[in-house]
């Protein structure tokens, strides 16, 4: 128990920390305060005993929880390391590195590991913090002159720490529907100004562009780009010869796993995803042996001399609850917290843990938890879609590392949170087309260049037989189905359009010619009009 202290009549008195709290709830926080009363230390000396040989049978237990996972979720390859006391005490491969293909995962198998980056960009700012180049509570603003967002106040004041935790106010993955068009970094962090924004500081909302914007401020600050800051201050330190914040690398290396998406209930794969433009917040690419040395150092700062240097005060922030990612839905519920870059909560033991999912649609799902209390950490790399296996199979080991066995199964739960990144987008998903509608006009009347400060140019063009818009820097396009008069109907495509996703294109008309459109799958945020 937490234990605070008194003197009374010359006598140091030790009083719990319940009592402390107590008092202050009933004589308010100015009375409670002019108490003599000091709080200790927390909260390692009030967590529940660890399970008695609990690492020795989670990891004779591992193997099989492997194997239960993938055969329920039929995902093709997974890779698992541990580490514990500073060293790496299990590392194995399970599966293929692709279907169809006898060539099996290793330890050394090259994985995306999509947003599992975000922790380690935080690491890496973390080591600049230790050496000076930055703080986190340097305004974005002060490092990448002229980047804006659309409340001047904010633009002034959001530092590197609010943007690695999402609460600039910056809308749920703002940003990504221009990456899934094409656009570079550098032109989508020039658009976030024209986003609403919600409350600066109390709001937290999700982006992989909130990421990047910190790790750019950072990159920015250090005089080099981001990819030669992450293999100079950590992959190359660490000796994690097979990391790279390149898509290209990952491409390169021989041993590598296959993205496989998840389609007509089936991985498959189909698909290659380049998230260069997301890369400090979805663009590594590792294997557990070198995310393996990640974590020794992420559980040893402080208390041990690693390489490179960073120190503990300087990381604790980014472990550190700064916003609430999901707060409790009842008065007997954990709320869930959100570091800078890391996932941050209490385990009904008592003892916090800090880790991240990382997820592509196109087919990846990974995960990696630490537990400073017991000095473990555990990465679980996949490539399926995600579909719950990488937390059910590290929550399962850390069950049994703490508690004996698993408190519960995990993989139905997961499972069933993973299945709202299926839910098809758009505002004609699951409809069927009208009974009577009414006939488009001629084709060559919607035909012409439409301009969008968000999304830019947008081509309308016909063959005659069929209608289609080109979007994007390097023109994607969408053929146009007619639905019903000016109303046409769009399937999207990319990362954020699961299977499914249908939209309408209504053109604005006349005198017979369109003076414009709106997309509704790009108007999420009210920018999705186009204007002649």
């Amino acid at each position: 128990m937490h234990i605070g202290s008194t003197r009374i009549a010359g006598k140091t008195l030790r009083i719990p920390a319940v009592v402390v709290t107590s008092l202050a709830l009933a004589l308010g926080p100015a009375l409670a305060q002019s108490l003599p009363v000091q709080l200790g230390p927390t909260p390692s000396e009030d967590v529940m005993p660890m399970a008695a040989n609990g690492l020795t049978l989670g990891l004779a237990a591992l193997p099989g929880y492997v194997s239960d996972i993938m055969q329920r979720s039929a995902v093709p390859g997974v890779a698992v390391a541990v580490v514990h006391g500073g060293e790496t005490v299990f590392s194995q491969g399970f599966g293929v590195r692709r279907l169809g293909d006898p060539a099996p995962v290793d330890p050394t198998t090259v994985f995306q590991v999509a947003s599992v980056s975000k922790s380690i960009s935080a690491t890496i700012a973390a080591i600049q913090v230790t050496k000076g180049v930055v703080s986190w509570n340097d305004p974005v603003s002060s490092r990448l002159p002229g980047f804006a967002l659309s409340d001047p106040y904010v633009s002034a004041h959001a530092t590197i720490g609010d943007f690695f935790a999402h609460r600039t106010g910056l809308p749920f993955a703002a940003g990504d529907e221009l990456e899934d068009l094409g656009f570079s970094r550098s032109d989508i962090l020039a658009r976030l100004s024209q986003l609403p924004l919600d409350s600066f500081r109390t709001s937290y909302h999700y982006a992989n562009f909130s990421t990047t914007t910190a790790a750019e401020a950072v990159a920015a600050a250090s005089g080099q780009a981001w990819e030669d800051l992450a293999q100079d201050v950590l992959y190359k330190p660490l000796g994690m010869t097979s990391t790279s914040s390149r898509h290209a690398d990952y491409l390169a290396r021989p041993n590598r796993a296959v993205l496989h998406a998840l389609v007509d209930g089936r991985f498959q794969p189909l698909y290659d995803r380049d998230p260069d433009a997301q890369a400090p917040a979805g663009g590594v690419s590792s294997n557990v042996v070198d995310l393996a040395e990640w974590l020794k150092l992420l559980l040893g700062v402080g208390h041990a001399p690693r390489q490179p240097n960073i120190a503990a005060k300087d990381l604790q922030p980014a472990i550190t609850a700064q916003s609430f990612s999901s707060p409790a839905h009842a008065a007997d519920a954990r709320s869930g917290f959100y570091g800078y870059g890391f996932n941050v909560g209490v385990n009904p033991n008592g003892r916090t843990g800090m880790g991240h999912s990382g997820a592509f649609l196109l087919g990846a799902g990974t995960y990696f938890q630490i537990l400073p209390s017991a000095d473990i950490g555990i990465v679980v790399l996949t490539n399926g879609s995600p579909v719950g296996a990488a937390e059910s199979i590290a929550a399962q080991f850390m069950d049994t590392v703490q508690y004996g066995a698993p408190i519960r199964d995990w993989y139905p739960l997961y499972n069933g949170l993973m299945q709202a990144y299926y839910n098809p987008e758009g505002d004609l998903a699951g409809e069927q087309p009208p009974a009577n509608p009414q006939a488009p006009k001629p084709f060559d009347s919607y035909v012409g260049e439409f301009r969008n400060p968000f999304f830019g140019t947008a081509t309308v063009r016909t063959d005659g037989q069929q209608l289609s818009i080109a979007l994007g820097p390097r023109p994607t396009v969408f053929p146009l189905v007619s639905w019903d008069g000016d109303t046409f109907a769009m399937t999207p495509s990319g990362e954020n359009a699961p299977a499914g996703s249908k939209s309408t294109v209504r053109f604005a008309m006349q005198n017979g010619v369109a003076t414009g459109f709106t997309i509704n799958f790009y108007d999420a945020n009210g920018l999705g009009t186009w204007q002649r």
